[in-house]
């Protein structure tokens, strides 16, 4: 692999700019993909947007996240696995901004889209308590880190459970849009080997333009000196994040507003695992370097998660410029975010 201090600062950028296109260019692909998928095989458009889209867009984070921490720089690689969870939380609210039907979360508001954001922040606390107990690492690896994944996969587990006996459901309402996902709807003439074919390749785009993220960032950081923390929270963060934000608003335009949401929290919900996988390659636990900036981080992130989550059990059809007030809240709370970091 080429060493990308070479070459130089100004090429470094426009490779971190190429790399973020390609990502958004992958992530539109991949939300139609996984919006046929979930049709054809039926498991819904929140555990569709979870499983296909959530954990796919997420590789070029957590390619981004691995490859910093194994080069040395865990601080880079800690900021873009915690910024890239604000930053997603925060495209909930551009995406509520770009369907004017009524507040996203009202149309989207499901058990399955609230059980999800709960687990979200249980994997957050499991990923701060590890960041407050560093004394007991093992062999230069905390058990959080086992955990992480461990829980994640009961999650995914129970949130099948979940679709599938409904003990409790949202009322709908004129404006409430939780496609029922049915194979004969499609529309789509490709076959299914042609559409996990597809699948893979716009997968694999975002992963090597996450490593070129990367590489790239640690380049610049290193050029311009800035804090590792800041560029990984946000620049960093946002870039492997694009995927998020591209398919939440091409989803809510075509309507699956379900995947959107299921995209974003289940994509964020993979996010935290990125620690995990930090970990095994890095000679001390990841957890060491974890510094209260990245703390305050996670913490914002767990506050922008529950504002969407109460924004969803309150369903409000209509709020300020035509968003709900949880979206509103949580463009504030993501400015405060970045301002905590860069102040």
């Amino acid at each position: 692999m080429p060493d990308f201090s070479s070459l130089g600062l100004t090429f470094n950028i426009a490779i971190f700019l190429a790399a973020a296109a390609a990502i958004a260019f992958a992530g539109v692909k991949l939300s139609v993909i996984a919006d046929e998928l979930a049709d054809r095989t039926g498991m819904g458009e929140i555990v569709a947007g979870a499983l296909f889209v959530g954990a796919s867009t997420s590789l070029p984070g957590a390619i981004t996240s691995v490859s910093t921490a194994y080069q040395g720089f865990p601080e880079l690689a800690i900021g873009n696995a915690l910024g890239g969870l604000t930053a997603q939380t925060l495209f909930i609210a551009v995406a509520d901004v770009f369907y004017r039907r009524a507040n996203l979360e009202h149309a989207a508001a499901t058990p399955v889209g609230l059980v999800q954001g709960i687990l979200l922040n249980a994997l957050l606390c499991l990923a701060l308590i590890g960041s407050v107990t560093t004394g007991l690492t093992v062999f230069g690896m905390h058990p959080v880190s086992v955990i992480l994944p461990i829980a994640y996969i009961f999650g995914l587990l129970m949130l099948r459970t979940i679709r599938k006996e409904e003990m409790w459901k949202a009322v709908e309402t004129d404006e409430t849009r939780e496609e029922e996902s049915d194979p004969s709807d499609s529309t789509d003439e490709r076959s299914d080997k042609t559409l996990w074919l597809l699948f893979l390749l716009y997968a694999a785009i975002t992963a090597i333009a996450g490593y070129a993220i990367g590489e790239s960032s640690i380049a610049i950081v290193d050029e311009t000196g800035v804090s590792q923390t800041l560029f990984g929270t946000t620049f960093t963060a946002i870039a492997n994040s694009l995927p998020e934000l591209v398919t939440a608003v091409a989803a809510v335009r075509i309507g699956a507003v379900s995947l959107a949401v299921g995209d974003i929290i289940g994509g964020n919900a993979f996010e935290v695992l990125f620690l995990s996988l930090a970990d095994f390659v890095t000679p001390q636990s990841i957890y060491e370097s974890v510094k209260p900036d990245d703390q305050a981080t996670a913490l914002f992130a767990m506050l922008m998660v529950t504002v969407v989550l109460l924004g969803m059990m309150k369903r409000e059809k209509r709020g300020f410029l035509n968003i709900g007030f949880e979206s509103t809240l949580v463009f504030v709370l993501y400015a405060l975010s970045v301002a905590v970091i860069a102040f």
